[in-house]
């Protein structure tokens, strides 16, 4: 059987961002992460392409739950990437506002992922 690989972005519910504001965030948190992997694991991003960029959304309570699954992905060896707002629009300067995990094997993103729930 093949490994299934994808991304993984989580944003703050907490914050109550616009639509448009949350989708500039969760496309931060895509292409930097992207970037991230690409220098420590760059077959990841080949077969996570290859398999079409599965990209999964979810929802986190607050900014401390972030940080604690930021530093559990890192723990396992996941390539991250934490979002700061620049605080042009409408949140503060550098309000942290997304972490992104991946693209890496679904089995090691699902082990500190499963208990979120979908956007």
């Amino acid at each position: 059987m093949v490994e299934e690989y994808k991304q993984v972005i989580i944003v703050r519910k907490d914050l109550k961002m616009s639509k448009g504001k949350l989708a500039v965030q969760v496309a931060h948190a895509s292409v930097s992460t992207v970037l991230e992997t690409l220098k420590i694991k760059p077959e990841w991003v080949y077969l996570w392409v290859e398999q079409g960029q599965k990209k999964v959304v979810l929802i986190c309570a607050s900014e401390s739950e972030l940080f604690k699954t930021y530093e559990e992905s890192n723990r396992l060896g996941l390539p991250t990437s934490l979002i700061y707002d620049a605080g042009r629009t409408e949140l503060p300067p550098n309000t942290l506002t997304a972490l992104g995990i991946g693209p890496a094997p679904s089995s090691l993103i699902d082990k500190i992922t499963r208990s979120f729930k979908l956007l």
